[in-house]
């Protein structure tokens, strides 16, 4: 699926000229004349990026990414600004935005920022497929495997485990390995490392994410 870039952007004159530039580049172009108009019609699931106008009647770009932090995290903005607000401008970055341009930008200064940004969406989905797919194989964890794989991350020996749960070390040993095999860990290490990863840590068990 050819990436989107969205152009949101109240200055009709700018919009028109920046969507026609992109076109000519061949770049796939949506435009928007409000933030609320972009939020009715937020895509779901197709790749792309935002340029976003910092000032705008309605919503402001700053309220519009906020949003879009909920709606459409994996969307990187591009924010667009003829004002120059540098306070406005480090408070979006914080919050996650891509880049920070004053309008006018140089063809080449935009189309660098845009492919970095489409860069930064498949980067972005990469590692959200990545997580979905590991807490797919969590979920198919037992009951029994869950209790066991939040006591290996948080450092129990396998008879600490045993003692605690009241079951034979050997059984561990079996929870340990089959926990293993289905989330395709070859090491303990890459077992800690995948809690890290869905947002498990040592002090939280399976069945508290």
């Amino acid at each position: 699926m050819k990436p989107v870039v969205h152009i949101v952007d109240d200055d009709e004159s700018y919009r028109t000229a920046t969507a026609r530039l992109l076109s000519a580049y061949g770049v796939k172009v949506e435009a928007y004349e409000s933030g609320d108009q972009f939020l009715a019609g937020l895509p779901s699931c197709e790749p792309g990026c935002v340029l976003l106008d910092l000032q705008m009647p309605g919503q402001s770009g700053l309220q519009i990414q906020r949003r879009l932090c909920e709606l459409a995290p994996l969307l990187p903005i591009v924010f667009l600004t003829g004002e120059g607000d540098i306070k406005a401008g480090v408070d979006a970055m914080k919050a996650g935005a891509q880049d920070f341009l004053e309008k006018p930008s140089s063809v080449a200064v935009l189309m660098e920022t845009i492919e970095r940004a489409l860069a930064q969406y498949e980067r972005r989905r990469a590692e959200h497929e990545r997580l979905q797919e590991l807490r797919t194989l969590m979920a198919s964890l037992s009951a029994r495997e869950a209790e066991v794989f939040g006591m290996i991350i948080r450092g129990q020996l396998n008879k600490q485990i045993a003692y605690a749960l009241g079951i034979s070390e050997r059984t561990v040993k079996v929870h340990r390995h089959q926990v293993m095999e289905k989330l395709g860990a070859k090491s303990l290490a890459e077992v800690v490392s995948i809690a890290a990863d869905i947002g498990l840590d040592r002090g939280r068990s399976a069945f508290s994410a």
